[in-house]
């Protein structure tokens, strides 16, 4: 069965080219116009990925995603905007974002990462490693992608995941954020870094109650995982 695509997009051309091109690939793909269609479209196909713009009238992206997020916390969503502010892409990776495109974007790139998003479904096959790793109070499962503090449990995204254990396979060692963009976008580019950078900012709040444990940005070459 084919994976399911939600394409939220007000811009008519923009939202037949990118749904005939997925179409192509195989996917099935349906078309809403603005936030509200969106909800509405999200309910009644419980897509696979979402792709969503973030300026649209009726309900912007950010708020439609925030409304998913109150009710289905695991749906892959790729933001589209045309803004390029930090402060916009970490807001959209702090709703639930897991990817973030800038427009004009090439389709071949939207194509990649949608396929990346849907090897989360898969984690065995695409993280480092298979077992729980200590992370001073954590404990991380790479496979069922499982961030535990004591009896709490957090479910990491897959790119989440395969990022942190990296960075635990390295800990105390400097990662070079090249090196990380390219485990899991398979390129090193500038908004990719962007999109590193607001897994980051996800990870450290993850990781936020023990003191013990930081991930350090590491000027002009990435970051460093420190467990004390």
């Amino acid at each position: 069965m084919a994976e399911k695509i939600l394409l939220v997009e007000d811009e008519d051309t923009l939202a037949m080219i990118v749904s005939e091109t997925l179409a192509s690939e195989g996917f099935e793909v349906a078309v809403a116009r603005d936030g509200l269609e969106g909800i509405e479209a999200f309910r009644r196909i419980r897509p696979d990925v979402i792709i969503a713009d973030v300026m649209m009238p009726a309900l912007d992206g950010f708020s439609m995603v925030r409304r998913i997020r109150a009710v289905n916390s695991d749906v892959p969503v790729i933001f589209l905007t045309a803004r390029s502010a930090i402060d916009d892409i970490e807001e959209g990776f702090g709703l639930g974002g897991n990817d973030y495109l800038k427009k004009p974007f090439k389709m071949r790139e939207l194509i990649v990462r949608v396929k990346a998003l849907l090897r989360r479904k898969h984690p065995a096959d695409t993280t480092v490693g298979g077992t729980d790793t200590a992370l001073g109070g954590y404990r991380l499962n790479p496979v069922t992608r499982e961030l535990r503090y004591g009896a709490d449990v957090v479910e990491l995204t897959h790119i989440e995941a395969t990022i942190l254990a990296y960075l635990a396979a390295h800990a105390g060692e400097a990662v070079s954020s090249s090196d990380l963009m390219k485990l899991v976008w398979n390129r090193d580019d500038f908004y990719n870094r962007n999109s590193l950078h607001g897994y980051i900012h996800k990870l450290r709040a993850h990781l936020s109650r023990d003191t013990n444990v930081a991930i350090l940005n590491l000027r002009g070459i990435g970051y460093r995982l420190i467990i004390k």
